[in-house]
């Protein structure tokens, strides 16, 4: 029985996101959770090219119409991805399991499920695959940016809410695991942004609801006073938002253990103490996820090796005795232009972008 769950295993390691074995064999178990037996074996079949029921019957000898069935059962389950464009036919395709498969099953939580993967992000998030290719990176609030900056759409939340008209709101899996495990905050659960295609996936596995530009942007306001972090996916033109937590976020609570997560987290902006404006409140020290800040002899600090460049601090600082200003050009971050870039940008970091495969992914799904 093993055997299915570590091939789909190896299957999964060689998407862009990975997924590593352990020693504890905890990957497997979470497999197991996840995938029936016959689940496991028609996922191996699938590659990154979309493909319609027909094809993928052919190459696994069923017939079309079962395995139509059993590929849309297996996407309402969030175990791969459905695209359809418009007046055709669904198409199905492999997808990688974080972020991916584990957010798919945001509604389908148990104790269990939430332990394991407790155990396993950490081993999930490879610090130094992230330093070269993150799957989601770091703006600020707006109103963080001072006005004379000098700032890109893709590095404003604003802007990039505005440049989409189809978005949808979901739970945040990383809030909901820490309540189903008697831990993590009171913080807003309804706070991650989804646009364009992807809604479409999120709205029929009902994980979410649409909503207009108006209420997205309120929900980013909202984020801000609750104190989390923006943190959209590394492309210019983004496929989400989430609205991350310290205490609860898989991604942010692996790189708070860094010493320096300044070096991980891409962001092009890093906090500016003014010390003749700053009064001591200490609202700020509560607002830093990263613990970047600290009070020395009555006045704030800032450790710039672990500020994120978040802005959270500066949004609520009354004395305007905090700012952010941009890093230099030499630790500007490269983000790639689409989300597809992106992913080739991480399976090359991963050493899994090779001609080789890419052929080999090619010519099985043309079977």
């Amino acid at each position: 029985m093993d055997d299915i769950y570590k091939q789909l295993a190896k299957h999964l390691d060689d998407l862009p996101g990975g997924f590593p074995s352990t020693e504890s064999g905890v990957e497997l178990r979470i497999l197991r959770r996840l995938f029936t037996l016959e689940e496991a074996a028609l996922a191996l079949s699938l590659t990154l090219l979309p493909e319609e029921p027909a094809h993928v019957a052919r190459r696994i000898h069923l017939p079309e119409e079962e395995t139509a069935r059993r590929l849309e059962e297996m996407a309402k389950k969030g175990l791969i991805y459905r695209i359809q464009p418009k007046d055709s036919a669904p198409r199905y395709l492999a997808w990688q399991f974080a972020i991916g498969i584990w957010e798919f099953h945001v509604n389908s939580l148990d104790r269990g499920l939430v332990e394991d993967m407790a155990e396993y992000i950490p081993l999930l998030l490879n610090i130094e695959t992230w330093k070269k290719a993150p799957q989601l990176r770091t703006i600020p609030v707006s109103q963080s940016i001072p006005v004379e900056h000098k700032v890109m759409s893709y590095e404003s939340a604003e802007s990039l809410v505005r440049s989409h008209r189809r978005i949808l709101v979901a739970p945040c899996i990383c809030r909901r695991e820490k309540r189903l495990a008697g831990e993590g905050c009171d913080r807003p659960e309804e706070s991650c942004l989804v646009f364009g295609q992807g809604t479409d996936y999120y709205l029929r596995n009902g994980l979410g609801r649409l909503i207009d530009q108006e209420e997205a942007l309120n929900i980013l306001k909202e984020a801000d006073r609750a104190g989390l972090v923006l943190s959209p996916s590394n492309s210019q033109v983004v496929s989400n938002i989430c609205c991350c937590c310290g205490c609860c976020c898989g991604v942010l609570r692996t790189m708070k253990t860094h010493p320096e997560p300044a070096k991980i987290i891409s962001s092009p902006f890093r906090v500016s103490v003014q010390d003749d404006l700053c009064d001591g409140c200490g609202i700020c020290l509560d607002r830093c996820q990263m613990e970047a800040l600290s009070m020395i002899d009555g006045l704030v600090a800032a450790d710039l090796s672990r500020c994120i460049g978040c802005g959270l601090c500066v949004s609520t600082c009354p004395t305007k005795a905090l700012s952010l200003e941009r890093k230099p050009s030499s630790e500007q971050p490269d983000v790639p232009e689409t989300m597809m870039k992106s992913y080739l940008k991480l399976a090359r970091a991963r050493g899994k972008l090779k001609p080789t495969r890419l052929l080999r992914m090619w010519m099985r799904s043309r079977l």
